[in-house]
């Protein structure tokens, strides 16, 4: 399995400098233990050489000698019988031999002059030092780590806030005063979040301005258009002013939309209800003479009930308004609503339709912009398909 987490790496690279100090430590006290393994073999040697030479010469053994190598002569008769009964076992009589009996270094000298039996007592010492300078070494490590680790704290923190930030949340502060590259990182950030945070209420203020500012001279501009007495100038008045209308509506439902200042309320409901709720959103008269509706199935589904009316609202409606002789057909089967035209195909690839202010000669481009929108925010797609003449689009 692949380490990409940086956390991961260095807790790997910590833990093989651990293992490597632990190797080192310990190899460096069996370097010391065959070293004075090594000084107590040559020790020995030297002293089974001296007393053979010192008792060929004076007849006796040189006890003060021994004393001096802080080795000392076995006289006790039970222990002598158990240490040759132990190497007897283990069949190494001979004229010379070193074992280790009860934790005692034993030497057994046998020869045609005397047979002796010694102790030395000479055992390596507690690396005392060694083991103070690699548990200091350790510790350190141990600290550099906590403190490594401690130091990347405010990443996991910068994390949460930069996540809590992308689900639409821009109340967050990730100001630091510390003086690391995580904190110019976070200060930066912060800065980044407070810009778009005042882009944004800027441009709610001013598209709430636009809309309240607007509502009330096109209401007037419609009530004195029905003062006209040319019939063909209040018809046109009424056009401008209901794109008017219109544009001021789009405007208010993007920027709920795409303010995320909003929860879903999801709530679940039968297909057939969004579609009929839907319908009747359309204002037109006999909708059932411009609609046919095919129920294959229908189906459960949990949403947003207003603002996944006004998805099938939009898509009925760009259906009625592009469809060479204003018929269309919804079918609801299972898992989808499909809603289907006669008439030409979309001259683009269906994602250049999803941008706002689409070029569109009876639309002002947004209606796909706002059903894009919608559908992300309940995790939904939008498929199209052009087949024998008709536009298929299908909401699954």
């Amino acid at each position: 399995m692949m380490i990409t987490s940086l956390r991961s790496k260095i807790r790997l690279v910590f833990f093989v400098t651990l293992v490597l100090l632990a190797t080192l430590f310990v190899f460096a006290i069996k370097y010391d233990h065959a070293k004075i393994e090594e000084r107590n073999i040559a020790q020995e040697h030297a002293t089974s050489h001296y007393l053979y030479s010192h008792y060929l010469q004076y007849g006796k053994i040189d006890t003060a000698y021994l004393e001096a190598q802080n080795i000392s002569l076995i006289t006790d008769a039970s222990m002598l019988i158990k240490i040759k009964r132990f190497f007897k076992d283990k069949g190494n009589i001979k004229h010379y031999a070193v074992d280790t009996y009860l934790l005692k270094r034993i030497i057994l000298i046998n020869n045609d002059r005397f047979n002796l039996i010694l102790e030395n007592k000479n055992k390596p010492h507690f690396p005392l030092i060694r083991v103070f300078i690699f548990a200091m070494i350790f510790l350190l490590i141990i600290i550099l780590y906590l403190w490594i680790m401690k130091s990347l704290k405010p990443l996991s923190q910068l994390k949460k806030k930069i996540k809590t930030f992308s689900e639409g949340n821009l109340d967050i502060d990730c100001k630091s005063d510390k003086q690391d590259e995580i904190a110019e990182v976070a200060n930066e950030f912060d800065h980044a979040v407070t810009m778009i945070r005042e882009l944004l209420q800027s441009r709610q203020l001013f598209l709430r301005a636009i809309m309240h500012e607007l509502k009330t001279p096109i209401a007037k501009g419609r009530f004195m258009a029905e003062m006209l007495p040319d019939e063909r100038n209040r018809e046109r008045l009424h056009s401008i002013f209901e794109r008017l209308n219109l544009l001021i509506d789009e405007f208010a439902k993007i920027e709920k939309i795409t303010s995320k200042n909003f929860d879903l309320r999801l709530k679940t409901y039968k297909m057939t209800d969004l579609l009929e709720t839907s319908i009747d959103m359309l204002m037109i008269e006999n909708p059932s003479r411009l609609i046919e509706v095919e129920i294959e199935k229908d189906y459960l589904v949990e949403v947003d009930f207003e603002l996944f009316t006004l998805v099938i609202k939009n898509l009925l409606d760009n259906a009625l308004k592009y469809s060479i002789d204003k018929h269309i057909i919804v079918i609801i089967s299972e898992t989808s609503i499909e809603i289907m035209n006669h008439g030409d195909p979309l001259k683009e690839p269906l994602p250049q339709y999803f941008k706002p202010f689409h070029t569109s000669k009876k639309g002002l481009g947004l209606g796909l912009y706002i059903v894009k929108s919608i559908l992300d925010l309940h995790k939904m797609e939008l498929n199209y398909l052009y087949k024998e003449g008709a536009n298929w689009f299908r909401v699954k």
